[in-house]
């Protein structure tokens, strides 16, 4: 197996970072992650330290101008940082220009990516047309020539390209040595595809390696995090539908996060798209790398609940994720705009750990009350009609049981402010 680092050198080398310093413009990491280099997508910084980015594809047909830029813009307001678009022909290739002017008009900046396969001169048209960012598989896009232009169309734009490989991708030769799209095979092909676009010196590389089997995907981004020190993409491609989709995807990128590897995830998902959006971003709540994340706890009901639990849980958490929606984005937007300019003037950046996560609590009785919730910052423990507030484990009042949502929601919203701002102090 190739080992691959700049432009196709060794890893042997690379300066390890610890502690909180380091050069965002080649290499940087928050505490616990693996070291990446910097690739700007637009205006978003992936890798070298920068928040774990969110990504998505729209569904809409992309000569579509307006659907596809207001399916964009609804992505972008959930708190989606980077979205891909097919382009399947020309006429797809030239739309990328009427919807970036189209969100302009919106008043929204996300990046564009153009998904590309098979002809390459769809990969040059959409540089040509304003696309941020090119996703492209080597393996399907032709020969070397082929790839060379797109590659120097690319470098002459200052666009960055996705090297894709997945199992229908595999070089003949390296499925016939590991005996098929084994974890080492994949990142056998993504290494020897990342040497082909990097071999005239292109630096502007993020990886995606996928598959539909969790395992495989863990182990082949382990391998790859070992020998190269691109920015990783994150997902489980080919999910599925249901709670079974969301389980895959939430153990396969999950696990890797918290080996600290992994630069931008997509959540993939059969159907509508912002449901990518919203199971991402609890993805990234739940190893601690969305600041500003709410989280609301709630105790499985037994025979000792006397209220219909379930219907106030979910009534609180409706309420809450739009709270936490406008918090999330006011801390990622500063947090990718810091870094992209410390990234142009080539500076450190310390260390910022952004808005601490916010727990709120909803429990069915005094057994799982303010005793088991008392790390929550808030929360409420119900009896027979009657519901305690409790504020870090001290009770500061009681209320009717009808009372929960509005009661508990007012007390939130003061606690926390403005969107953006400080938690504060109880």
């Amino acid at each position: 197996m190739n080992a691959v680092g700049q432009g196709g050198a060794d890893r042997e080398g690379v300066p390890e970072v610890s502690g909180t310093e380091g050069r965002i413009g080649r290499y940087y990491t928050l505490p616990g992650r693996r070291p990446t280099r910097t690739v700007m997508c637009g205006g978003i910084p992936v890798g070298g330290g920068a928040p774990v980015s969110i990504q998505s594809m729209t569904n809409t047909d992309t000569r579509d101008v307006k659907a596809t830029a207001s399916q964009v813009a609804a992505l972008a307001a959930a708190g989606c940082d980077i979205v891909r678009c097919a382009v399947p022909d020309e006429s797809a290739a030239v739309a990328l220009k009427g919807i970036r002017a189209e969100l302009a008009a919106r008043g929204v900046r996300v990046p564009l990516v153009a998904d590309i396969h098979f002809d390459h001169r769809l990969a040059i048209a959409a540089i040509e047309n304003g696309a941020d960012k090119i996703r492209i598989n080597p393996g399907n896009i032709g020969g070397d020539d082929r790839l060379r232009a797109v590659v120097e169309r690319a470098r002459a734009a200052g666009v960055p390209i996705r090297v894709g490989v997945n199992g229908g991708s595999i070089e003949k030769d390296i499925a016939a040595e590991y005996g098929g799209p084994t974890a080492e095979a994949l990142a056998e092909s993504a290494l020897r595809n990342i040497d082909r676009v990097a071999s005239g010196g292109f630096e502007d590389i993020v990886v995606s390696v996928k598959s539909s089997d969790v395992r495989v995907c863990g182990e082949t981004l382990h391998l790859l995090s070992e020998r190269t020190d691109f920015p990783l993409h994150l997902g489980v491609t080919e999910a599925g539908v249901g709670d079974r989709a969301l389980v895959k995807s939430a153990v396969g990128i999950g696990a890797l996060l918290e080996d600290g590897i992994g630069d931008t995830i997509r959540v993939s998902l059969t159907g509508d798209p912002l449901r990518e959006i919203y199971s991402a971003r609890d993805i990234l709540a739940s190893v601690g790398l969305l600041p500003g994340a709410i989280d609301v706890i709630s105790c499985p009901t037994c025979g000792r609940c006397k209220i219909d639990l379930p219907r106030i849980a979910e009534a609180v958490w409706e309420a809450v994720s739009e709270i936490e929606t406008e918090r999330v984005v006011a801390e990622r937007r500063e947090s990718f705009a810091e870094c992209a300019e410390l990234y142009r003037r080539d500076k450190a950046r310390e260390y910022r750990p952004g808005q601490e996560s916010f727990t709120v609590a909803v429990m069915g009785c005094a057994v799982n009350g303010p005793g088991e919730a008392s790390r929550a910052d808030i929360g409420v423990a119900c009896g027979n009609g009657v519901a305690v507030l409790f504020k870090e484990g001290v009770k500061i009042a009681t209320f009717a049981d009808s009372d929960i949502v509005p009661r508990l929601i007012a007390e939130v919203s003061d606690t926390l402010g403005s969107p953006g701002g400080s938690i504060a102090s109880s």
